[in-house]
């Protein structure tokens, strides 16, 4: 169900709900479902195609990291102050380092450099294997970049946000309910 429908929804059943209440259930509730919901998902394949996107907050552009696979199916994603090589490790951190889904065979990238200088870090450390191979091709990458249209349109309709706090916790719900209507 769209998350857009919701309000119609409770106004058909005599439910009468300020858009500030809806606000308020989204900032509580979005990470303990997005929290709930891991478990349960498909698993992944292991070809992930990477990509950023920028998020208003407070006037200025915040990058929102996603990671899907060939299919199309959200592997993660994380809100960053900057579009850097540490941001990007840590990006990486947090995918190879979440359950269920498998060490990835290939990583899609687009041209940034930052991706690279990451991956070179977490393979020297050993947080990734030698044998994931990096891919830097901005064609490989449409399956990501069709990807952040859905989660685009509902940032626009935000007209952005007023913190950081509640952004990534709008952005765990949009994501969440984003995973769960693909499957």
């Amino acid at each position: 169900m769209p998350i857009y429908t919701f309000p119609k929804l409770l106004v058909e059943r005599g439910l009468f709900i300020d858009a500030s209440c809806v606000w308020r259930w989204v900032q509580a509730y979005a990470p303990e479902i997005a929290r709930r919901c891991r478990p349960h998902l498909k698993s992944t394949n292991k070809s992930y195609r990477v990509d950023e996107t920028y998020i208003k907050v407070k006037g200025k552009d915040r990058y929102l990291y996603r990671a899907v696979d060939s299919t199309g199916q959200t592997i993660d994603f994380l809100l960053t102050a900057k579009r850097d090589a540490a941001s990007a490790k840590r990006f990486f951190r947090r995918v190879f380092r979440a359950e269920g889904n498998p060490m990835a065979r290939v990583l899609n990238v687009d041209k940034n450099p930052a991706y690279p200088a990451a991956v070179r870090a977490l393979k020297a450390e050993g947080t990734l294997p030698r044998r994931v191979r990096l891919r830097q091709c901005r064609y490989l990458n449409n399956v990501v970049e069709q990807d952040h249209r859905l989660v685009k349109r509902r940032v626009w309709l935000a007209k952005g946000y007023g913190s950081f706090q509640s952004a990534w916790r709008t952005l765990q719900g949009i994501e969440t309910l984003h995973m769960i209507n693909t499957g």
